[in-house]
């Protein structure tokens, strides 16, 4: 309908009526159209930031966790280093074959340590690609430009 204007027969007390509501009908209508449309598009914008907030509070929750886990391991490996330590000065007055246990028990530690960080690693970098990859779907989405109504104020201005 966008482009056509449409022409009314002229009548002997003005332009023919039923082909006016036939014409004002079929622009209601389109407009009604346009507006279901917008909101439509507003409700899908509405459930991708309600997704883009959810991905953003879990992605925040993760942080949290791998700062908990990093803790963690930083007090077991302040932990371990310290049993290590008092494992070593009792080895030192016990016995050579005390120390190589006490040495062997650390670096189990410290193995699994360095599995974690490893792990953690993986799970921030793949949070933070999800996290980029949604931010650019979202950058991406755009709304239909509203239609200029301006013609329907000049059709109403003709009709009066």
């Amino acid at each position: 309908m966008a482009g056509q204007r449409p022409t009314f027969r002229v009548m002997r007390n003005g332009y023919d009526r039923f082909a006016v509501d036939d014409a004002i009908e079929k622009y209601a209508a389109s407009i009604d159209q346009l507006e279901n449309r917008i909101l439509l598009y507003q409700n899908q914008l509405a459930e991708v930031m309600k997704q883009y907030e959810e991905m953003k509070a879990r992605c925040q929750q993760l942080q949290q966790m791998e700062e908990a886990r990093q803790q963690a391991a930083d007090n077991i490996a302040r932990l371990s280093l310290r049993e290590a330590n008092a494992i070593i000065d009792t080895a030192k007055r016990n016995a050579d074959e005390i120390i190589q246990e006490s040495l062997r028990t650390s670096r189990l530690i410290l193995m699994d340590l360095s599995k974690l960080y490893r792990s953690a690693g993986e799970v921030k970098s793949g949070m933070y690609t999800q996290l980029e990859d949604l931010l650019k779907e979202l950058d991406a989405f755009r709304l239909p430009e509203m239609p200029d109504l301006r013609w329907l104020d000049e059709a109403e201005k003709k009709l009066r």
